[in-house]
């Protein structure tokens, strides 16, 4: 059973586009023809409020890779557990609410409220004497503006020696019998594993569906530990993303590998004023003494005259930095940062929050609507399976439109085989290609290789030779098959452009082309249509930020 909730703000305030508005349809469709069968009007029920919420978006990853960490930095606000207590074991999501509020959802069906209280800062999950094995999921409602755009799930680790809580995330983001919950996963790994590869590839198969699209980014996770807490250890870390990148395990199942140092994100977007008082006092020190002191973890816990600082003070800064975060501060410090925002927006950015919040919101964020839309479709197919009955035909019928009209589905689709085995291009013609498709974001400056203030004029001007180049390339009697479909995907991404920008040209392709047959790539879609689809182009200024880089001070507590 999924979770659900009121409706949520949309992503930008941009009118309900047309694909939202067919999925509707079709919703009123199935609820027409399973009228009486509670059990399938219930699913519909959530299926309404899905397609109206936030972009689902899940952490995952094998036992301690740093999930719920990484999830306190997107927060900027330490409330998810980190330790190992019983609530780490439990799907547990986060959502925008006006007050803070935590529910459990018991396995029995019922719910309970949650006390609410703090502990040295962080949320403490009272569970009130329950296992984790009585809990189907919790949560947490939080006054935090990035959560009016996303909903964030946390997951128990994959791979744990633990077999049920294991089977609590498959059950979860990769369950047999139905579409996943999420609608796209940030998946960490702290190298690559068979386990994690195994996921990823479960994950594409039940989110994605017969588009077999793909809507997860790996996070190449404590890669401050990939250096041994050395100051250039993010530059090891980026060295080993990069081959992951090109590794053909991976590289068809995720849209990118982005190194993050999530202890060093999360104590940044939650620095307190006193612990940059700290850092101050160890950037204070004389070179010797400091250098001696930092050579290791347990070198800087020892007890020692040379600081003002008290063991536990320095165990604290510890616990909270990492010995990385710690000669990080200290060397940010001395090279001439002087307030606790300043320091705390620099270990944002050696951090590797800023590239993973910048990949969401190029690649997930304005696929939302249409990523939201295709797991309402794909549950409805799941029904239609369990509970065939006179009038399904309907269903199935508005289902193929979808399939069918879906576009981006398609470049989500391209986009995975650029990075595995290539598109059938030349090597010029296949990057233009993937950068058209969306590899760099879906703004109409960035699929065109314009600058983001690029005015209307330019974009149209550069659409339009596209337009020309592409369709003299598609117009070809020698091309293949398969190089056909990516011309034909090109023109689409092209049209949606046109469209955005009031191009008044006659954009269909070359007449000899045929309609691929694969999912996602119907001809003679609407320009207008899926420029409603790709909003986002032109109105990129309007859409809300997501995590505000400015952390909010904590008083030591």
């Amino acid at each position: 059973m999924t979770p659900t909730a009121p409706f949520a703000s949309v992503i930008d305030d941009a009118p309900q586009s047309a694909l939202i508005a067919d999925t509707e349809d079709l919703l009123r469709t199935a609820r027409s023809v399973y009228a009486g069968d509670r059990e399938a009007t219930a699913l519909i029920d959530q299926l309404e409020v899905r397609l109206h919420e936030p972009l689902r978006l899940a952490l995952a990853g094998m036992v301690k890779a740093g999930k719920s960490t990484l999830m306190n930095a997107l927060l900027g606000e330490r409330i998810a557990a980190t330790d190992t207590a019983e609530c780490t074991r439990i799907v547990t999501w986060y959502r925008y609410s006006a007050t803070p509020t935590i529910t459990m959802h018991l396995r029995d069906g019922g719910t309970e409220r949650m006390p609410i209280r703090r502990e040295h800062g962080l949320l403490v999950f009272d569970l009130g004497g329950r296992t984790a094995e009585e809990i189907e999921w919790i949560d947490v409602g939080w006054p935090l503006d990035g959560l009016e755009s996303l909903i964030l799930i946390d997951t128990p680790g994959i791979a744990s020696l633990s077999g049920e809580t294991s089977a609590r995330t498959a059950r979860f983001l990769t369950p047999e019998d139905s579409p996943s919950a999420a609608d796209a996963v940030v998946y960490l790994m702290r190298h690559l594993h068979g386990s994690d590869v195994k996921f990823l590839e479960a994950f594409r198969d039940t989110a994605a569906g017969a588009a077999q699209s793909v809507a997860a980014v790996a996070v190449l996770s404590r890669t401050d530990e990939i250096g041994s807490g050395r100051i250039d250890s993010l530059l090891s870390a980026r060295r080993v993303a990069g081959r992951y990148e090109r590794d053909g395990n991976l590289s068809a199942l995720a849209l990118g590998v982005v190194p993050v140092a999530g202890l060093l994100a999360e104590g940044a977007r939650t620095l307190r004023e006193s612990e940059y008082i700290a850092f101050r006092e160890l950037a204070g020190l004389e070179r010797t003494e400091r250098e001696r002191l930092l050579v290791s973890a347990d070198r800087f816990t020892r007890a020692s005259d040379a600081t003002g600082l008290s063991v536990a003070v320095r165990q604290d800064l510890l616990g909270r930095f990492g010995i990385f975060g710690v000669r990080l501060a200290t060397a940010i410090i001395r090279g001439g940062v002087s307030s606790s925002s300043e320091l705390s927006d620099a270990l944002v950015q050696q951090s590797g929050m800023i590239e993973l919040q910048q990949f969401v919101q190029t690649q997930f964020h304005p696929r939302a609507e249409t990523l939201k839309a295709r797991g309402v479709v794909l549950q409805l197919q799941a029904l239609l399976r369990r509970a065939p009955r006179a009038g399904t035909e309907r269903i199935r019928a508005g289902i193929e439109r979808f399939t069918v009209s879906a576009h981006m589905l398609r470049e989500l689709s391209l986009l995975a085989q650029a990075r595995s085995s290539g598109l059938p291009l030349d090597e010029s013609e296949a990057t233009d290609a993937a950068r058209i498709l969306g590899a760099a974001g879906i703004a109409a400056s960035d699929r065109l290789g314009l600058a983001a203030d690029a005015t209307s004029a330019d974009i149209a001007g550069r659409a339009s030779t596209e337009i020309d180049r592409w369709r003299a390339l598609a117009a070809s009697p020698m091309i293949e098959r398969q190089t056909a479909d990516v011309y034909e995907a090109v023109l689409r991404s092209l049209a949606a452009i046109a469209s955005e920008v009031g191009l008044a040209r006659s954009l269909r392709p070359a007449p000899h082309i045929e309609a691929p047959g694969g999912p996602g790539d119907g001809a003679g879609e609407d320009a207008a249509e899926q420029g409603k689809q790709n909003q986002g182009g032109l109105r990129r200024k309007k859409r809300l930020q997501w995590f505000p880089l400015r952390t909010e001070r904590h008083p030591l507590r």
